[in-house]
Parts: structure tokens; sequence; C-alpha cells
């Protein structure tokens, strides 16, 4: 049996491709700052637990304090995104999630238990005592537990050739296991995360822990640790994931295609670049180098999509019927939710200044 011949036909746009991709490539990147923040933070807080003193304890309740507030960034602006991939791949996504239906209906009660076990976290920290470490390591299981989900249906969206296991396996239970690049693209982004979140946590000790110096003191140290040395781990992680993709991809990176290409020696020197400023501490310039990194490397995830879908899905061809309305209703929606969220934060900020 064909492959193609599973795929159901893509629904018709109400605006041209390419606006879709460029929203697409904007709010993606900021699902995975607040991703990577809250799973940075929540590893931080982890290992806070294992270090004795009074500020590493201190810290570890600072971040339970932040946790709640990231996972619900995370799930808002993980919005958008997926409904632009919605949009442009539809119908393969549908067919993917509908194969694994069990385990992606289980991400909405598991991100639940997860959100509420950071509020527990949270407000009975000094309760708790020694188990509040055993309550993050539950959040932090469950949200990598999400992740790998998400790893699973997203690669198994690409790979049209695996759907005909479903005649076997009818059940809604199949996960990607089988594909090579699994693995690799599931802890490429999960190394990275942590990565970025522990640069997160030591700019929030340099910026709104400076109240207590011994805590940021210990918040910057312990996330720039973190950062510098799993982006060390990164660059090997990330090599695998490049070896384990198809050859007609892979070579697309080293000098098959100039755009591929520029974007992997570009990601690769700001990598470096971030270690140099990681090692030597210094939280700003690893911040500032580190944003148009995620971008870059958000691009190359693109670029890996495209190469995987290109013997079976173009979609610049899917049919356009014009209809500005939705899109812009979205973006009316879309700056009414960046201006609330940014006068919640001021309030939250003036708060915790009254207090």
């Amino acid at each position: 049996m064909s492959p193609a011949s599973l795929i159901p036909v893509a629904d018709t746009l109400t605006a041209p491709n390419g606006w879709f991709q460029f929203f697409l490539m904007l709010t993606f990147p900021l699902h995975l700052f607040a991703m990577n923040a809250m799973l940075g933070a929540g590893l931080v807080a982890f290992i806070s637990h294992l270090y004795p003193g009074r500020a590493y304890h201190e810290l570890s309740h600072q971040l339970a304090k932040a946790l709640p507030f990231l996972v619900a960034f995370t799930v808002n602006l993980g919005v958008a995104p997926l409904l632009f991939v919605n949009v442009i791949y539809g119908h393969l996504l549908y067919s993917s999630t509908v194969l694994m239906g069990l385990y992606w209906l289980a991400v909405i009660p598991i991100l639940i238990v997860a959100y509420y076990l950071t509020y527990i976290y949270d407000f009975s920290f000094r309760k708790l005592g020694n188990l509040a470490m055993f309550v993050l390591l539950v959040v932090l299981a469950l949200l990598l537990t999400v992740g790998f989900i998400f790893s699973n249906n997203m690669s198994m969206m690409i790979a049209p050739a695996s759907w005909s296991r479903w005649f076997a396996t009818p059940g809604g239970t199949l996960l990607n296991l089988a594909d090579p690049t699994l693995m690799p693209r599931y802890l490429h982004i999960i190394t990275g995360s942590l990565a970025v979140g522990g640069l997160f946590t030591a700019l929030y000790s340099t910026t709104l822990l400076k109240s207590t110096p011994e805590v940021s003191e210990v918040g910057r140290k312990l996330g720039m640790q973190l950062f510098t040395w799993l982006t060390l781990l990164q660059l090997g992680v990330g090599t695998w994931f490049l070896l384990s993709l198809p050859k007609a991809t892979m070579l697309r990176f080293m000098g098959g295609s100039p755009i591929a290409t520029a974007l992997l020696v570009i990601g690769v020197l700001l990598a470096v670049a971030t270690l140099l400023t990681g090692f030597k501490q210094l939280v700003l310039p690893t911040v500032w180098l580190t944003l148009p990194l995620v971008y870059v490397m958000s691009f190359m995830r693109d670029v890996v999509r495209g190469n995987f879908l290109a013997p079976y899905f173009d979609p610049t061809t899917v049919p356009v019927q014009v209809q500005w309305s939705p899109l812009i209703f979205f973006l009316m929606t879309l700056a009414l939710g960046i201006g609330l969220v940014a006068w919640m934060l001021v309030r939250l900020k003036n708060t915790k200044k009254a207090c």
C-alpha cells in the first residue's frame, strides 16, 4: 500500500500559506521560551533541594512560587502554534493523532494533575518539608511525559509510511518508537529546554531575587552551571539527531541547501558563543545570544519537517479561498491577550512590592 493513499486531502486555506507559516514561526519559539523556563526552573528547584543551607532552600521556595505561572504560560503560548500547525498540516496531524488517540487524550489530564501539583508544591512548600522535592519530581516526570507524547505525534505526523501499522493495531495506542529519529529528537529538545531553563533561573535570580543577595547568588551560579554544561551536552545530542536523519535530509544541512546549511552554521556559532559567555557566568550577554539561537533552531526544525514531507505534501499547493476575517480576528484576540498578560504581570509586580 502506498503511504500517500492514506493521507487525507488538505483543507482549503483562508489566506495564503505564507501568512500561517510566518505566524507559526513567530509564535512557536515563544512557546519554547515558556516551556524551557518551566522545565529549567523545576530542575533547578529540585537540585536546590539536594544542597544543604538556607539559601538553596529559599531558592527552591522562590522557584516554587514561579512554577504555576510558568505552566500556565507554557500551555497558553502553545495554543497559537498548535493552531497554525493544524491549519497548515491539519490533515496530517489529525491522522497521526487518531493513531495514538489514547495517549493524546491523556495529555489534558496529565497536565491538569501536574498543574495542580505545582500549586501544592507552592502553597504547602514549608508544610511538606522534605516531601516537597518528591512532589516536584512527580511534576517534572508528568511534564516530560507530555513532551514525549508530543514528540511521538509530531514525528509520526511527518512519517505517513508508518501509518499502515494502524490496520494491525487499531486501538489508538500506536507510538513512533521504531523511528530512529524519535529519541534523539526528544532528547534534543528536552536537553535544550533544561539548558535554557537554567539560564532563565539565573536571570530570574539576578533580577527578581536581588533583594536577598545570598539566594540571588546561588540561583545565578546554579542556573548558569546548568546552562553551560547542558549546552555542551546538547552539542553531542544535536549531532546524534543530525546523524539520525535520513541521508537526503541530513545532506541539506551539509551543503545541499544554502539556507539549511547557513542555519546550521549560525546555530553552531551561536551555541559556541553562549558557551563562552556561559562559562564566564555572564547572564545578560548569554540571554541575548540565546534568544536568536532558539529561533534558528525552530527554523531548522521546520526545514526537517519540510524534507520529511516533501514526497507527500507541499503546503504551497493547497488551494486558497481568501477570507481575511478569521485571521484578523485571531490577531486582534492575540493582541488583546498579550495586553492582558502584560497588565497582569505589572499588577503582580506591584502587589509583590506592596507586600
